[in-house]
């Protein structure tokens, strides 16, 4: 398993790294308990970090990745924005509404 940290670099744009131990995340954040309510199944039991966003799985769940909240919501503003909205459809007025 690779445990995935998404956080900003100097300049403020999002820097990737990967660890291929948790021990090396819990080095640097305090574990604060387990996912015990994922709706991810495998990511039931992976641990959760005091001030990260996950876990989430990536990569067919070989991947648990975390964010930090500034990135976390970048991310999904920038996901929601580029969302394909769906076409109205203009109704035809009720022929048979009594007015």
């Amino acid at each position: 398993m690779i445990y995935r940290l998404v956080d900003r670099d100097a300049d403020g744009e999002p820097r990737v790294r990967d660890f291929a131990d948790v021990a090396e995340l819990s080095s640097r954040f305090e574990k604060i308990g387990v996912d015990d309510c994922s709706a991810d199944l495998r990511m039931r039991g992976y641990p959760i970090f005091r001030g990260l966003i996950g876990p989430m799985p990536e990569c067919d769940g070989t991947v648990a990745r975390y964010e930090t909240p500034e990135i976390f919501e970048k991310l999904t503003k920038e996901w929601s924005a580029t969302r394909r909205r769906k076409a109205r459809r203009n109704r035809a007025p009720n022929a048979d509404a009594t007015p």
